[in-house]
């Protein structure tokens, strides 16, 4: 493991927060706010805003750093579908709004279990749909892009899915960040990391079970999208990897899949890190390199 990353897991590990499968959800939702809350980069513009939503109102949160029209992209974060709100996300949307130079969108989706799938993937698309039409009012031009952590990385593959399957919104590239793509436990990647650092095997089967209501929900290709069966005809992806993180095979495999399918991606894996690296790129040098890669792709 990477130096810097493994001092940062010190780090976290002192401040002596649990496992999540441990904590009741309204407890690790106060702890993911308490340790991956906050701002570093500022940016020249923020406003948040509620759209319409299938149930009610999305909130969203407009980051932008740059002065002339500006392709848009549509964040949604990472938490399990379970934990995750527009304060935690936002040091990676700042991060992204300054490097790409686009208008970043981030999407505050309605959380499982309270309401499970697909209302968090519903409100997700509900918002791609709302900024591809109003992404004018605030700075946006030009092509739209979608991205996500973790389960927001499931999110992004998702919506790209919708879109394709029901003539919706173009999309012109996905940036998928060390995403779940399927309801499996049996790859190498859990395996081996089946006790984190970060992350744990017991972590995401809890996840999962607060996500999904049944087997048939868990085998949908909108909640596990290895399982679609077609991945030509998606956007242009990008497809971010860490060695120490039991999504690793996940997102490696949805690679493949896309890839063997005629879409085009970038795989990028980074043996040394864990789950979540890029919220690090302030202290750990491989997160910052990573970070600038995804940018640089979604820039060009």
């Amino acid at each position: 493991m990477d130096d810097d990353l493994a001092a940062e897991i010190r780090e976290i590990a002192a401040t002596g927060v649990p496992p999540w499968h441990a904590m009741s959800v309204a407890s690790a939702r106060r702890v993911e706010d308490d340790v991956f809350g906050g701002a570093s980069r500022t940016v020249a513009f923020t406003r948040d805003l509620a759209i319409p939503g299938p149930r009610g109102e999305i909130p969203l949160r407009v980051y932008r750093d740059t002065d002339g029209p500006a392709g848009t992209l549509v964040f949604y974060h990472g938490g399990g579908w379970t934990l995750g709100t527009l304060d935690s996300a936002g040091d990676l949307c700042r991060e992204l709004a300054a490097r790409t130079d686009r208008v970043v969108v981030s999407v505050d989706y309605r959380l499982a279990p309270e309401h499970p799938f697909p209302a968090g993937l519903d409100d997700a698309y509900a918002a791609l749909a709302w900024v591809s039409e109003h992404a004018g009012t605030f700075g946006g031009a030009g092509d739209l892009a979608v991205a996500g952590t973790s389960a927001g990385g499931n999110l992004a593959a998702a919506v790209a899915l919708r879109a394709r399957d029901h003539d919706g919104p173009d999309i012109s590239q996905q940036a998928l960040l060390y995403p779940i793509t399927n309801h499996a436990f049996d790859t190498d990647s859990y395996r081996e990391n089946a006790d984190g650092p970060l992350l744990t095997r017991a972590d995401m089967e809890w996840f999962w079970e607060q996500y999904v209501r049944s087997p048939v929900d868990a085998a949908n290709p909108y909640a596990s999208v290895l399982r679609a069966r077609d991945h030509s005809g998606l956007p242009d992806a990008t497809v971010v990897t860490a060695g120490h993180d039991p999504l690793r095979d996940d997102g490696a495999a949805y690679a493949d899949a896309l890839g063997d399918a005629g879409t085009p991606v970038e795989h990028h894996h980074y043996p040394s890190m864990a789950h979540g690296f890029l919220s690090l790129t302030d202290s750990v040098a491989v997160a910052d390199d990573a970070m600038a890669a995804v940018a640089g792709r979604l820039r060009a």
